[in-house]
């Protein structure tokens, strides 16, 4: 690449700093760093290694008081583990920040006039803009939700949708979390963390504040409650201790001083939900559910299910219970779908993405699977229902072995996947053994849709600890960092 720099070029301690094709979020193509992260630049020069060591280990021993933890489902070395925080920021400039949440707010108003539209009149099916067919077909779409009348049409109240920046620098969308999004109790634990190990560099840059999630979170909330219910009971409902994101689900409900649930704690009576309480049965209004649509009522979908409470869909169909996110939302980030996003901002508001998508190919199509399966060297293949990196192939750093397995997988469930180019995500430093590397990262901002849309300025920057690696998930080998949005 013209212009690359070379190791050698960077002054300590960058010496294994080396620059490539890929978009870097501290260091110029010239070798100069960026204006907006000249002070944690040179922060970093004036830092002997001991001092990142002794700081990393501040952090480390933060989470694991905390016990912030996370599970790896697969391994047998022990599933539970410390989630992996990096000591540096990634920085954002406010103007970089404006154009983010523009794209996000156009972004979730679509989707949620698109799950309106979907379980009531259709007409986008109709019209001929998303074919019924790949609707229909979605696992995550919930016949049982036509017809049903969702609170202020808030069917995504909780969003978390991942960006990416390309080698050009443009952030484009990688894809939709609109089921139950996890993560955000990392950005926030990660944020006190750093300003007790930077708390100079913070003010010296001047980093809009995040401290407010749980707060507007809990507005959100509030404005679900069903009709006339001024003071709502408002409740998390969280599939138990052995769930990977319990602590979150812990740290939210402690947070917002509403209560945490799980199903046996809940109680349907006359199409009412109840809350077993010391003093007996107290009625809930808004359940902030962390469990799948599946789990949620053994009555209404799985019938083995022990998770949820029987009589709960029952209580919301006849609106007495609201519940965020509303039921069937994931059929709106199903993989295959998401290629279609452009085109329902277009046809429900009339305007181009903000922010774009990454090029997708539908391996239900005969010629566009034949194209990707020719080369699957070059392509990311994806399960359209799966997350948490699993269920993904990534071409260039894959075996033949590997590419023959997903070949027989493509050919014999061809809906179930779809495949994008391989994009180089762009690098932010991270202490790696004591000195400053890049590393891959991508971001995830929490968008809530109430009373009024909030996109919290920062959100969660993942970064794939492993060197060369462009997978960012905590299940398969991430980290995360604080990622600073200036005033």
């Amino acid at each position: 690449m013209a212009g690359t720099v070379t190791q050698s070029a960077l002054p300590a301690p960058f010496q294994d700093y080396g620059l490539d094709e890929a978009y870097d979020e501290m260091v110029a193509p010239d070798g100069t760093p960026r204006p907006h992260y000249e002070h944690l630049y040179q922060a970093l020069r004036e830092l002997p290694a001991s001092e990142f060591r002794r700081r990393q280990q501040i952090s480390d021993l933060s989470f694991l008081h905390q016990g912030i933890t996370f599970t790896v489902y697969g391994r047998t070395e022990g599933t539970e583990r410390i989630f992996p925080n990096d000591l540096l920021p990634r920085i954002i400039t406010n103007e970089e920040w404006s154009h983010i949440e523009k794209g996000l707010a156009q972004r979730i108003t679509a989707l949620n006039l698109f799950l309106k539209d979907l379980y009531h009149e259709g007409r986008i099916l109709n019209d001929g803009v998303v074919p019924r067919e790949l609707v229909y077909s979605c696992k995550h779409f919930r016949r049982q939700m036509r017809g049903l009348y969702v609170r202020k049409d808030a069917y995504v109240t909780v969003a978390g949708t991942d960006l990416i920046r390309t080698p050009s620098g443009e952030f484009v969308v990688l894809e939709d979390n609109l089921r139950v999004p996890s993560g955000v109790s990392y950005m926030l634990v990660s944020r006190q963390v750093m300003k007790r190990i930077f708390p100079d560099l913070f003010r010296q840059c001047g980093v809009q504040g995040i401290e407010h999630y749980s707060q507007a979170l809990l507005a959100t909330l509030r404005a679900l409650a069903p009709q006339g219910c001024a003071e709502p009971t408002i409740v998390l409902l969280t599939p138990g201790v052995y769930n990977s994101a319990y602590f979150e689900h812990a740290f939210l409900a402690r947070q917002m001083g509403i209560e945490l649930v799980e199903g046996r704690d809940l109680v349907a009576h006359d199409n009412f939900i109840y809350m077993r309480t010391t003093e007996g049965l107290r009625r809930v209004d808004v359940i902030y559910r962390r469990i799948d649509d599946d789990f949620i009522d053994p009555l209404a979908f799985r019938q083995d299910s022990s998770l949820g409470a029987p009589g709960l869909f029952n209580a919301y169909r006849a609106g007495n219970v609201s519940l965020a996110n509303a039921l069937g939302t994931g059929v709106a980030d199903d993989k295959a779908v998401y290629a279609y996003v452009p085109a329902i901002i277009k046809y429900y508001l009339n305007e181009d993405p903000v922010l774009n998508n990454v090029e997708t190919f539908q391996m239900s199509d005969a010629a566009e699977r034949n194209r990707v399966l020719d080369h699957l060297e070059q392509y990311v293949v994806k399960a359209v229902g799966e997350s948490g990196g699993y269920g993904m192939l990534i071409g260039p750093q894959s075996t033949a072995a590997e590419r023959d397995e997903f070949r027989r997988r493509v050919e014999a469930d061809p809906r179930n996947y779809i495949a994008q180019p391989t994009i180089m995500l762009s690098r932010a430093p991270c202490i790696i053994d004591g000195k400053v590397q890049p590393r891959h990262v991508d971001l995830r901002p929490y968008i809530l849709f109430g009373e009024k849309i909030t996109v919290v300025p920062g959100g969660l920057t993942r970064v794939a600890l492993k060197k060369g690696s462009l997978v960012v998930n905590s299940s398969q080998g991430g980290g995360s960092k604080d990622t600073w949005v200036l005033h």
